[in-house]
């Protein structure tokens, strides 16, 4: 199974790489790393999260790439919470003057919290943009994802392969160049089960200081029905970003 999850990922890079040589507009760089952390402490109790990200894009006139790393640990009481990590690597293609576009995805993760033990996702589907300027982004999308993945199921470990839907909602609007609200949603029933369902839900809100620097509070709600588990995080932290 994971030959072909390495194969669907081999294919939209093969593209994203073909489509970037192919044309020849000015390409743009977005680096972002972001540390946004939560610590209470009160007679002898404690707990405390960090999160951490880092987010580099490549924009060209016909197609976007994206790379997104996020790692996610926590404690309470001495004892661990969270230790998550996720990569996602996704490719837009557009099409000039139309609303419309294609994108392609690969996705791995892996969540003590969520009882995930390894889950690879890759797959393609369409996008619609509703506004899509420096100050206001929405955009919905849906799409087919192959989903295989190891989990914990009431101490056992479960290995299984399913076909997802992916609809996602993602928006970004600035105020004033200094303000920015964002989020990135999705909802992921299985095909075979209704009831099996990925909901992932990150918002977040960051005020610009200066040159990039950024105070920012971010929101995260996850919960993965098979394994019945979810975890509901309130993070804030500093944020540094660069276009280039």
């Amino acid at each position: 199974m994971y030959r072909r999850i390495a194969y669907l990922f081999f294919l939209v890079w093969s593209a994203a790489i073909t489509a970037q040589a192919q044309w020849s507009d000015s390409t743009h760089y977005f680096v972002q790393l972001s540390s946004t952390n939560s610590i209470n402490r009160a007679n002898a109790r404690s707990a405390y999260l960090f999160n951490n990200g880092l987010r580099f894009s490549i924009r060209k006139e016909r197609v976007t790439l994206n790379l997104n790393n996020n790692w996610l640990y926590g404690q309470q009481d001495g004892s661990k919470t969270n230790n998550d990590y996720s990569a996602t690597f996704d490719a837009n293609f557009y099409r000039p003057g139309r609303r419309f576009f294609y994108w392609g995805l690969a996705n791995y993760n892996t969540s003590f919290s969520l009882h995930i033990k390894n889950q690879l996702l890759a797959g393609a589907g369409v996008a619609y943009s509703f506004f899509d300027s420096e100050t206001a982004y929405l955009n919905l999308s849906d799409g087919f994802l192959f989903d295989a993945s190891s989990i914990q199921v009431d101490d056992q470990n479960v290995h299984y392969q399913t076909i997802r839907n992916s609809l996602r909602l993602a928006y970004k609007f600035v105020i004033a160049e200094r303000i920015t609200f964002q989020g990135s949603n999705f909802y992921q029933p299985s095909m075979r089960d209704g009831s099996d369902y990925n909901l992932r839900l990150n918002n977040d809100l960051s005020f610009l200081l200066f040159r990039g620097f950024s105070l920012k509070a971010a929101i995260t709600y996850n919960r993965i029905n098979r394994t019945a588990s979810e975890n509901l995080l309130f993070t804030y932290g500093v944020a540094f970003e660069r276009y280039f």
